[in-house]
Protein backbone atom coordinates (compact mmCIF):
# COMPACT_ATOMS: atom_id res chain seq x y z
CA UNK A 1 0.00 0.00 0.00
CA UNK A 2 2.76 2.63 0.83
CA UNK A 3 4.44 1.82 -2.71
CA UNK A 4 0.71 2.70 -4.40
CA UNK A 5 0.32 5.14 -2.29
CA UNK A 6 4.02 7.52 -3.03
CA UNK A 7 4.09 6.12 -6.70
CA UNK A 8 2.95 8.26 -9.57
CA UNK A 9 -0.37 7.75 -11.01
CA UNK A 10 0.92 5.37 -14.06
CA UNK A 11 2.98 3.74 -11.77
CA UNK A 12 0.34 3.00 -9.44
CA UNK A 13 -2.11 1.81 -12.17
CA UNK A 14 1.31 -0.40 -13.45
CA UNK A 15 1.28 -2.12 -9.66
CA UNK A 16 -2.56 -2.64 -9.57
CA UNK A 17 -2.82 -3.43 -13.27
CA UNK A 18 0.15 -6.00 -13.29
CA UNK A 19 2.46 -6.43 -10.83
CA UNK A 20 -0.10 -7.37 -8.09
CA UNK A 21 -1.22 -10.54 -10.41
CA UNK A 22 2.68 -11.51 -10.27
CA UNK A 23 2.21 -13.57 -7.40
CA UNK A 24 -1.43 -15.01 -8.04
CA UNK A 25 -0.28 -16.10 -11.54
CA UNK A 26 2.47 -17.73 -10.02
CA UNK A 27 0.22 -19.93 -7.87
CA UNK A 28 -1.95 -20.74 -10.57
CA UNK A 29 1.01 -21.34 -12.63
CA UNK A 30 3.21 -23.59 -10.54
CA UNK A 31 1.47 -24.51 -6.96
CA UNK A 32 -1.40 -25.73 -8.34
CA UNK A 33 0.13 -28.02 -11.23
CA UNK A 34 3.56 -28.72 -9.74
CA UNK A 35 3.11 -29.30 -6.12
CA UNK A 36 -0.54 -30.12 -5.48
CA UNK A 37 -0.07 -31.95 -2.14
CA UNK A 38 1.57 -28.48 -0.61
CA UNK A 39 -1.29 -26.91 -2.10
CA UNK A 40 -3.87 -29.34 -0.55
CA UNK A 41 -1.49 -29.71 2.92
CA UNK A 42 -1.55 -25.45 3.20
CA UNK A 43 -4.90 -24.74 2.15
CA UNK A 44 -5.89 -24.15 5.52
CA UNK A 45 -3.10 -21.98 6.10
CA UNK A 46 -3.82 -19.91 3.14
CA UNK A 47 -7.48 -19.45 3.70
CA UNK A 48 -7.12 -18.30 7.27
CA UNK A 49 -4.48 -15.80 5.42
CA UNK A 50 -6.96 -14.81 2.99
CA UNK A 51 -9.87 -13.82 5.95
CA UNK A 52 -7.48 -12.34 7.95
CA UNK A 53 -6.14 -9.98 4.88
CA UNK A 54 -9.81 -9.53 3.54
CA UNK A 55 -11.45 -8.39 7.07
CA UNK A 56 -8.09 -6.40 7.84
CA UNK A 57 -7.80 -4.79 4.64
CA UNK A 58 -10.89 -3.32 4.30
CA UNK A 59 -11.38 -2.12 8.27
CA UNK A 60 -7.89 -0.36 7.83
CA UNK A 61 -9.14 1.23 4.52
CA UNK A 62 -12.49 2.65 5.96
CA UNK A 63 -9.80 5.10 7.91
CA UNK A 64 -7.44 5.78 5.50
CA UNK A 65 -7.33 10.33 4.97
CA UNK A 66 -4.93 9.46 1.84
CA UNK A 67 -7.61 8.92 -1.77
CA UNK A 68 -5.20 6.45 -3.09
CA UNK A 69 -4.30 4.76 -0.09
CA UNK A 70 -7.77 3.82 0.22
CA UNK A 71 -7.78 2.42 -2.99
CA UNK A 72 -4.64 0.14 -2.06
CA UNK A 73 -5.82 -0.82 0.79
CA UNK A 74 -9.05 -2.08 -1.07
CA UNK A 75 -6.58 -3.86 -3.64
CA UNK A 76 -5.11 -5.54 -0.82
CA UNK A 77 -8.09 -6.99 0.13
CA UNK A 78 -9.37 -7.91 -3.19
CA UNK A 79 -6.45 -9.77 -3.81
CA UNK A 80 -6.92 -11.90 -0.75
CA UNK A 81 -10.60 -13.00 -2.63
CA UNK A 82 -8.31 -13.82 -5.70
CA UNK A 83 -6.05 -16.51 -3.63
CA UNK A 84 -9.53 -17.97 -1.61
CA UNK A 85 -10.73 -18.83 -4.78
CA UNK A 86 -7.29 -19.92 -6.40
CA UNK A 87 -6.73 -22.60 -3.15
CA UNK A 88 -10.27 -23.47 -3.54
CA UNK A 89 -8.91 -25.80 -6.19
CA UNK A 90 -12.67 -26.12 -7.99
CA UNK A 91 -13.38 -24.62 -11.17
CA UNK A 92 -15.77 -21.99 -9.63
CA UNK A 93 -12.87 -20.42 -7.24
CA UNK A 94 -10.00 -20.57 -10.24
CA UNK A 95 -12.44 -19.19 -12.94
CA UNK A 96 -13.67 -16.37 -10.16
CA UNK A 97 -10.23 -15.60 -9.09
CA UNK A 98 -9.09 -14.97 -12.71
CA UNK A 99 -11.80 -12.83 -13.54
CA UNK A 100 -11.28 -11.04 -10.56
CA UNK A 101 -7.49 -10.54 -11.29
CA UNK A 102 -8.86 -9.01 -14.51
CA UNK A 103 -11.52 -7.11 -13.11
CA UNK A 104 -9.50 -6.18 -10.59
CA UNK A 105 -6.74 -5.28 -12.84
CA UNK A 106 -9.24 -3.06 -14.55
CA UNK A 107 -11.11 -1.15 -12.06
CA UNK A 108 -8.10 -0.56 -9.53
CA UNK A 109 -6.43 1.16 -12.36
CA UNK A 110 -8.95 3.30 -13.26
CA UNK A 111 -9.48 4.76 -9.86
CA UNK A 112 -5.71 5.52 -9.62
CA UNK A 113 -5.79 7.64 -12.91
CA UNK A 114 -9.13 9.31 -11.44
CA UNK A 115 -7.45 10.16 -7.94
CA UNK A 116 -4.15 11.10 -10.31
CA UNK A 117 -6.50 13.70 -12.13
CA UNK A 118 -7.85 15.14 -8.80
CA UNK A 119 -4.05 15.05 -7.86
CA UNK A 120 -2.73 17.41 -10.95
CA UNK A 121 -5.98 19.92 -10.20
CA UNK A 122 -5.22 20.32 -6.23
CA UNK A 123 -2.21 18.53 -5.46
CA UNK A 124 -2.94 17.01 -2.56
CA UNK A 125 -4.70 13.54 -1.54
CA UNK A 126 -6.22 14.45 1.71
CA UNK A 127 -9.46 13.57 1.89
CA UNK A 128 -10.16 16.42 4.12
CA UNK A 129 -9.68 19.22 1.73
CA UNK A 130 -12.66 17.88 -0.76
CA UNK A 131 -15.85 17.91 -1.17
CA UNK A 132 -18.53 19.24 -3.72
CA UNK A 133 -16.95 18.25 -6.66
CA UNK A 134 -19.67 17.44 -8.06
CA UNK A 135 -20.81 20.82 -8.84
CA UNK A 136 -17.85 22.06 -10.29
CA UNK A 137 -16.93 18.32 -11.82
CA UNK A 138 -19.94 16.40 -12.96
CA UNK A 139 -18.24 13.96 -16.20
CA UNK A 140 -15.37 13.35 -13.39
CA UNK A 141 -18.43 12.76 -11.19
CA UNK A 142 -19.99 10.10 -13.46
CA UNK A 143 -16.62 8.47 -13.81
CA UNK A 144 -15.60 7.81 -10.59
CA UNK A 145 -19.12 6.79 -9.84
CA UNK A 146 -18.88 4.20 -12.42
CA UNK A 147 -15.16 2.65 -11.28
CA UNK A 148 -16.31 3.18 -7.42
CA UNK A 149 -19.61 1.06 -7.70
CA UNK A 150 -17.55 -1.58 -9.95
CA UNK A 151 -14.88 -1.56 -7.21
CA UNK A 152 -17.81 -3.35 -4.65
CA UNK A 153 -18.69 -5.47 -7.00
CA UNK A 154 -22.07 -4.36 -8.24
CA UNK A 155 -24.13 -6.97 -10.21
CA UNK A 156 -23.32 -6.30 -13.90
CA UNK A 157 -19.48 -5.06 -13.45
CA UNK A 158 -16.50 -7.29 -13.94
CA UNK A 159 -15.39 -7.78 -9.72
CA UNK A 160 -19.22 -8.96 -9.25
CA UNK A 161 -18.48 -11.87 -11.27
CA UNK A 162 -15.11 -12.65 -10.19
CA UNK A 163 -16.03 -12.15 -6.31
CA UNK A 164 -19.24 -13.97 -6.53
CA UNK A 165 -17.49 -17.18 -8.46
CA UNK A 166 -14.77 -17.08 -5.78
CA UNK A 167 -17.17 -17.23 -2.75
CA UNK A 168 -19.09 -20.20 -4.44
CA UNK A 169 -15.83 -21.81 -4.69
CA UNK A 170 -15.36 -21.42 -1.06
CA UNK A 171 -18.71 -22.33 -0.16
CA UNK A 172 -17.95 -25.72 -1.82
CA UNK A 173 -14.57 -26.30 0.23
CA UNK A 174 -15.61 -24.12 3.63
CA UNK A 175 -19.11 -22.79 3.90
CA UNK A 176 -17.89 -20.99 7.11
CA UNK A 177 -14.48 -19.42 5.41
CA UNK A 178 -17.03 -18.10 2.76
CA UNK A 179 -19.56 -16.57 4.98
CA UNK A 180 -16.46 -14.57 6.53
CA UNK A 181 -15.18 -13.73 3.22
CA UNK A 182 -18.94 -11.93 2.48
CA UNK A 183 -18.30 -9.83 5.36
CA UNK A 184 -15.72 -8.53 3.12
CA UNK A 185 -18.17 -6.63 0.33
CA UNK A 186 -20.43 -5.29 3.14
CA UNK A 187 -17.26 -3.33 4.35
CA UNK A 188 -16.12 -2.73 1.10
CA UNK A 189 -19.55 -0.71 -0.08
CA UNK A 190 -18.71 0.74 3.03
CA UNK A 191 -15.64 2.41 2.61
CA UNK A 192 -15.82 3.25 -1.11
CA UNK A 193 -19.39 4.58 -0.96
CA UNK A 194 -18.11 7.04 2.52
CA UNK A 195 -15.20 8.01 0.44
CA UNK A 196 -17.39 8.81 -2.82
CA UNK A 197 -19.79 10.64 -0.49
CA UNK A 198 -16.89 12.82 1.11
CA UNK A 199 -15.37 13.87 -1.70
CA UNK A 200 -17.87 14.39 -4.01
CA UNK A 201 -20.83 15.64 -1.88
CA UNK A 202 -21.32 17.82 0.77
CA UNK A 203 -20.20 21.61 0.98
CA UNK A 204 -17.69 23.02 -1.05
CA UNK A 205 -14.31 23.29 1.37
CA UNK A 206 -13.13 25.90 -0.97
CA UNK A 207 -13.68 28.49 -3.98
CA UNK A 208 -10.25 26.75 -5.16
CA UNK A 209 -11.78 23.31 -6.08
CA UNK A 210 -14.11 24.92 -8.24
CA UNK A 211 -11.81 26.87 -10.42
CA UNK A 212 -10.38 23.64 -12.22
CA UNK A 213 -12.26 22.41 -15.76
CA UNK A 214 -13.88 18.77 -15.33
CA UNK A 215 -12.34 15.88 -17.70
CA UNK A 216 -12.48 15.95 -20.94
Amino acid sequence: PEAHGEAPSAGSGILAGILLKMGTYGLLKYSLPMFPEATVFFQPLVFAMSLVGIIYAACTTIRQVDLKKVIAYSSVGHMNYVTLGILSMNVYGIEGSIFLMLGHGLVSSALFLCVGQLYERYHTRVILYYGGLVFGMPVFAIYFLFFTLANISLPGTSNFIGEFLVLIGTFYVNPVSAFIASFGVILGAVYAIWLYNRVMYGAVKSEYLTKFSDMD
